[in-house]
Parts: C-alpha cells; structure tokens; sequence
C-alpha cells in the first residue's frame, strides 16, 4: 500500500522570500493503516511522540519570507530527524544489513529512525516488523523529505548567499521542568553547542523571545537532532537552529487538544519571524 505524500512544502509570499526555512518534522498526523495493523496502540495513544500543532504555530512564516516544510506523515512512521538506517534490531523479525546503526544512544532509548515507544513508554508494535517495510518508510518518506529540504537551502544559500534554517519542535512539559537552572523553561534553543550556527542567530533568537516573556534556556535537555547537525555548518553558510517548544503553552498534554495559548503563541512565532527576516545577514555569509 502507498503512503500518502510525507510532506507539504508552503512558500513565501510573493516578493517576500528570505534566506529562512521552517521546518516540522514531527507534527505530521498521518498514520498509514498498514502501521496501525501491526500497532498495539490506539488512534489517540499513538498520538503521544507528535509534536502537535506546531505546523499551525509557525503557518504564518511565509507571509514574512520563510519557506515552510512540514511532514504531514507521523513521527511514529518514520522519524526524519534520525539518521534513516538507525534502527533497533530487536524490533525486527529478520536481520538487518550491516550499515544499519543499531547501537546508538537513541535506539537504545527506543527511539531510532522507527521508533519502538511513543514518548511514555508504550511499545508501538504488536508484532516483529521486516526489513522490507522499514525499507518502503526509509525509500518513500525519509528521503523524499531530506530531498526536499536539501534543495530548499541550496535554493536560499543560492539566491541569498546563505540559508537559515529553524527545526521546530515541542517537548512534554516533563522535559522542559528538567535543565541546569532546575526551574523549567518555555523554550531549549539547541545549536549543538555553538556548531550548528553562529552565535548571533541563537542570540537574536533568543532575545526575541526573552523580550516577549519567555523563558529561554541552551541546548539543555536538548542540543539539537539528526537535522541540525546534519544540515547546521556555519562555514559553508548554513545555518541550523532546533526550537523546542514547552507543549504546556498551548496544549493540553492529557487530551492532545489545544488549549487557549495556541493563538498567542502563534502570534509571537510570528513576531520572531518578522525580526528574523527584517535581520541584516551580511555578518553571517
């Protein structure tokens, strides 16, 4: 059975593009019938690794220059912020080729390029899965989107002498209360620290928001993802910032329903994306 398209690209508006691309990997709610077969969760507890609705937070980027892409398939599919072949063998029913990456931190927490558990620790499968299907999610949605983002910063690097690129993402409220100060956070800015950007896009980013109210703390409990590091190299002007989002400013955690601060919150991602696109970038070509 086909997957349905695994992303939305939105562009700028006319005579509006900047060297900004959004990202959301994660806030797809897509989930194929062929994944939920083989599920042992339901519609609503699978739901709980998305990073919901932060495609609706940053959709007014492109009227101030940014080029959206965003996965409309879930997370739980396939996780395009991991490495593709970084898969778990024991979740499979036949052995995996040796340039699988079976030992990282992150499969071993059960969260590889498939993920085994959905972020309270439920397992996802009711049953082995095979090579072949992990093959077909790897081939027909984790490089498709990686395609796709790859040539929207070549086309912002080329037209723009260089490319911004923000990865949005929320985190449980659980996470955000964690982090050197003890005091929880509203926002982690990870830029693998300091190597995925230069200093002044993290530090315009950061007091954008600390001027709006916002708690703001630095690659702690997060420091950046597969995207980040992958795309983030400062000395070929590309510059790459994770933003993870307290989901308690807008979303109801126990029901996955947005809550009154949706639209507030929307309205300031969009103060920081005027900022971000009125920005003199010469300093960082």
């Amino acid at each position: 059975m086909s997957a349905p398209p695994p992303f939305e690209i939105v562009s700028p508006a006319k005579g509006a593009a900047s060297p900004l691309v959004f990202a959301s990997p994660h806030s797809g709610r897509v989930y194929p019938p062929e994944m939920m077969e083989a599920s042992a969760l339901d519609a609503e507890a699978i739901r709980r690794s998305e990073d919901a609705f932060v495609d609706e937070l940053i959709g007014a980027a492109p009227k101030h220059g940014a080029t959206l892409l965003l996965a409309r398939l879930a997370r739980a599919w396939i996780d395009v912020n991991r490495e593709p072949w970084e898969l778990d063998p024991g979740m499979f029913e036949d052995e995996l080729p040796d340039f699988a990456r079976g030992r990282s931190a992150r499969v071993a927490a059960g969260l590889g390029s498939i993920a085994k558990i959905v972020s309270e620790g439920q397992e996802i499968y009711a049953r082995k899965l095979t090579f072949e299907e992990a093959r077909e999610r790897i081939e027909t949605t984790h490089k498709p989107y990686h395609t796709a983002l790859s040539g929207l910063l070549d086309k912002a690097r080329v037209r723009h002498g260089l490319a911004v690129l923000i990865d949005w993402h929320s985190m449980p409220s659980a996470a955000a209360a964690q982090g050197r100060s003890g005091k929880g956070c509203d926002l982690v800015l990870g830029d693998r620290f300091g190597a995925s950007c230069a200093p002044a896009l993290t530090r315009l980013v950061e007091q954008q928001f600390e001027a709006m109210g916002y708690r703001t703390v630095r690659n702690a409990p997060y420091a950046g993802g597969y995207t980040t590091e992958h795309y983030g190299k400062p000395g070929k002007r590309v510059h790459a910032l994770q933003i993870e989002i307290n989901r308690a400013l807008y979303l109801d955690e126990a029901t996955m329903r947005p809550t009154e601060g949706l639209a507030r919150l929307a309205r300031d991602i969009e103060r920081l994306t005027q900022a971000l696109a009125a920005s003199d970038w010469s300093h960082l070509r």
